[in-house]
């Protein structure tokens, strides 16, 4: 059974004109002729053509992929093996363009695609990305986390100067709160945790006031947090969790 140039064209995925310029450098000569000249090819000729566009799609070019084919010494297995290591080294090296590629999507779904000296500029040594794999594993099926990183992914380098100058400010308040010995149960205290929980609603995610009240314990039981706040000021973290306590409180009473 033979086909026609058509036909194969078809079969393959190619153009006429390649299969045409095939023939014409002696890469695949079709084993047969019609009675009017035509091309004509037998299974073994598209075996040929097989093995000729794997070369091919590995990035071979045509003069390689001629002298692998025409090798005498190289006999079908040897042509396989060869084959299989190829495939292999190519999976492995689009894994890690895939990798790579998903590292990209990632900081931009987190909304930190800035360069270095951008993240530097805005968040100084507090680096975004420091925690950004443990959250995932502690949060990453919460729609809260789901939440936070749609709004973060559409962020500019404005939005995340805006919302750290908020934070700034807000802290630099607190600590003024506190050294003034203001109670966490007083009005100016619980009034600043509820700035603090707004903030939260307004640029990651809805925050209600359990949540609101499940950060605050973190905040004093996670050394990370206590250190962050307390560097505001000395006993911030505590303050801060008894003030969300006390706003929680009034608002769900």
């Amino acid at each position: 059974m033979s086909y026609s140039v058509g036909q194969v064209a078809r079969f393959a995925g190619v153009t006429v004109r390649t299969l045409h310029h095939y023939d014409e450098i002696g890469l695949l000569v079709p084993g047969d002729r019609s009675h009017a000249g035509h091309r004509r090819y037998a299974e073994a000729d598209l075996d040929r053509l097989q093995r000729i566009l794997f070369y091919r799609e590995l990035g071979f070019p045509l003069e390689e992929v001629a002298a692998l084919l025409d090798d005498p010494e190289a006999d079908p297995r040897a042509h396989l093996r060869r084959r299989h290591e190829l495939l292999t080294a190519r999976i492995e090296k689009l894994r890690k363009m895939a990798a790579a590629v998903e590292h990209a999507m990632e900081a931009r779904r987190m909304g930190i695609d800035l360069t270095p000296e951008e993240r530097f500029e805005v968040f100084g040594d507090n680096d975004p990305e420091q925690y950004a794999e443990e959250a995932e594993q502690r949060w990453g099926g919460t729609r809260a986390y789901a939440e936070s990183r749609r709004r973060t992914a559409g962020y500019t380098k404005a939005d995340w100067q805006r919302m750290k100058a908020e934070a700034d400010d807000w802290g630099g308040r607190y600590a003024a709160l506190v050294n003034e010995a203001e109670p966490p149960t007083g009005t100016r205290a619980m009034d600043m945790a509820e700035e603090h929980r707004r903030h939260i609603s307004a640029w990651f995610y809805d925050c209600p006031y359990e949540m609101h009240r499940g950060l605050a314990a973190m905040y004093v039981s996670d050394e990370r947090f206590k250190a962050y706040y307390d560097s505001m000021a000395p006993g911030l973290a505590e303050h801060l969790t008894a003030a969300i306590e006390a706003n929680a409180a009034r608002h769900t009473a």
